[in-house]
């Protein structure tokens, strides 16, 4: 991808909420695992949008055991499938129905070109390779102490969600940006991080703001006082967090990345 083009791939998700929530918790000694804190699927789909447009978000679970994560996945826009406890039914029912789905959309939705399977369970080895098969590009997304390695190497990517939610790519900007101001600066900054972890490139101002524009669709620049995105560009670089400069054809802000 160059630095003026905004990738145009088509994702659908498919989430095993099962194995992400039990993937936060700790096994105990009767070797049964415990669901820990609930994980921030928003910020999954923030990394998501990095490499694309997010066409299609489903979740399957036993949603009674999980009724935490109902409200929070609904405002997200995720379709909910229901599935009956693994104990009535003497088998992973998620398993059969997300992988049955998936290959649902693999055949009749052409545009769709990339998959994201948000577990880390061995047993969607086989569906990874089908969907590779028909030219499908496989992103998985899971815990590092709950993902097999058989699924993580047979992905064309694969992402821990710790890696998701660690902030340390970024600089510490707390009480050095305009107060109220904040929440832009985590947007910008991210945005940032998240595109040099995808290219080793400077950043187009326009392409920066587009992806600011996926994570966030209601993101605008005027809302936090700024007559332009370039002028948040500009005060970002004078408060001495990224480098800019600017290109000397269309005289677009570019920026080179965070400050050494």
């Amino acid at each position: 991808m160059s630095n003026t083009e905004t990738p145009q791939s088509s994702i659908a998700v498919f989430i095993d909420y099962e194995n992400l929530a039990l993937g936060t918790g700790k096994r105990k000694r009767n070797g049964h695992q415990e669901a820990g804190p609930m994980p921030d699927v928003k910020l999954i789909f923030e990394r998501l949008v990095d490499k694309g447009r997010i066409a299609s978000k489903r979740a399957y679970c036993d949603w009674q055991r999980f009724s935490d994560a109902v409200t929070p996945l609904h405002e997200l826009g995720v379709e909910l499938i229901e599935i009956p406890d693994r104990a009535f039914t003497g088998k992973n029912s998620a398993d059969i129905r997300l992988s049955v789905d998936a290959v649902e959309v693999c055949l009749t939705k052409e545009h769709i070109d990339t998959f994201a399977i948000l577990s880390g369970d061995s047993d969607f080895s086989p569906l990874v390779s089908k969907l590779k098969e028909f030219g499908k590009t496989v992103i998985g997304v899971g815990m590092k102490e709950a993902t097999s390695s058989l699924l993580a190497e047979v992905c064309d990517e694969f992402i821990f969600y710790e890696d998701i939610a660690s902030k340390t790519g970024i600089p510490d900007f707390q009480g050095k940006v305009p107060k109220g101001n904040e929440d832009c600066y985590q947007l910008l900054f991210e945005t940032i991080d998240a595109f040099q972890r995808e290219n080793d490139s400077f950043i187009l101002a326009s392409l920066l703001k587009d992806m600011m524009r996926r994570k966030r669709p209601q993101f605008s620049e005027a809302s936090y006082g700024y007559r332009s995105f370039s002028a948040l560009l500009r005060e970002a670089a004078k408060l001495g967090f990224i480098d800019i400069h600017q290109d000397p054809k269309s005289g677009t802000v570019v920026v080179d990345g965070f400050c050494e």
